[in-house]
């Protein structure tokens, strides 16, 4: 399995990373790609990266975190994204929910790590929460192809959109719970694009739901999607897992 989306770097992991890891690895995941959000998030990510064979890293800042973004910060994130450990520009994107930045600021910056995966020839990983229009109209507009709609929240039309671009879709620990849309969607995708996450510490699938989310429980996420397809849990696993790791360049 591989955890396509996580955030390891966050304090809740402060005290006990190491057997966060052990347990994912006895667990089955093989790697992990931690996610930043802001630039100590991202830095943190690719230290980690480094000390881990199994671990990768992504680069970016959350829409939250919009307003924070100057062209300093965007050079340091070029920088961060030319090591060999980071395979990902993200998560990136806009959230209109909790607006935390101006939209029209999320979407300047979005466009701009956008154009900074382009420079650097790494695919995305996209936030999207209540923004589905103004998300896909700056995608098509900047012609992105290569990515993921991380956590997936949308129906089927946002789905063959994205599709539509060449992207792929990552479903996470909602499909153990509320997972009646999510479903139907996974039964209708192409195979080769599905992925799997855990958006850990958040999110956490059935049995744990509520409580600190990790890496060792993809596998909940992983079950619930070959329940869904109908087909053998080991199957999911090396299509899901094949999939990460020609999206993200991931060794064999």
């Amino acid at each position: 399995m591989i955890d396509s989306h996580a955030h390891l770097t966050v304090k809740k992991y402060r005290k006990d990373l190491d057997a966060v890891l052990s347990r994912a690895r006895k667990a089955g995941v093989s790697a992990v790609v931690n996610v930043g959000f802001d630039v100590d998030s991202s830095a943190d990510g690719v230290r980690l990266a480094r000390d881990r064979s199994d671990v990768f890293a992504a680069v970016g800042v959350h829409p939250h975190d919009a307003a924070t973004v100057d062209d300093y910060v965007l050079s340091y994130l070029e920088e961060l994204a030319g090591d060999a450990k980071v395979v990902a520009i993200g998560e990136i994107g806009l959230d209109f929910y909790r607006d935390l930045s101006p939209r029209r600021v999320q979407e300047e910056v979005f466009v701009k790590q956008l154009a900074l995966a382009e420079r650097v020839g790494l695919p995305v990983i996209i936030h999207d929460r209540d923004a589905h229009r103004r998300v896909m109209e700056i995608l098509k507009g900047e012609k992105v192809s290569r990515g993921v709609m991380h956590c997936f929240s949308g129906d089927m039309g946002l789905a063959r959109q994205a599709l539509d671009l060449g992207l792929h879709i990552s479903f996470a620990g909602p499909i153990t719970y509320n997972g009646a849309g999510a479903a139907a969607i996974i039964r209708k995708m192409p195979p080769e694009r599905l992925l799997i996450e855990t958006d850990c510490p958040y999110l956490a699938p059935v049995p744990f739901r509520g409580k600190r989310n990790e890496p060792a429980y993809v596998k909940y996420v992983l079950e619930r999607m070959a329940q869904v397809l109908g087909r053998p849990v080991e199957e999911i696993d090396a299509l899901t897992e094949g999939n990460a790791r020609r999206l993200f360049g991931l060794p064999s």
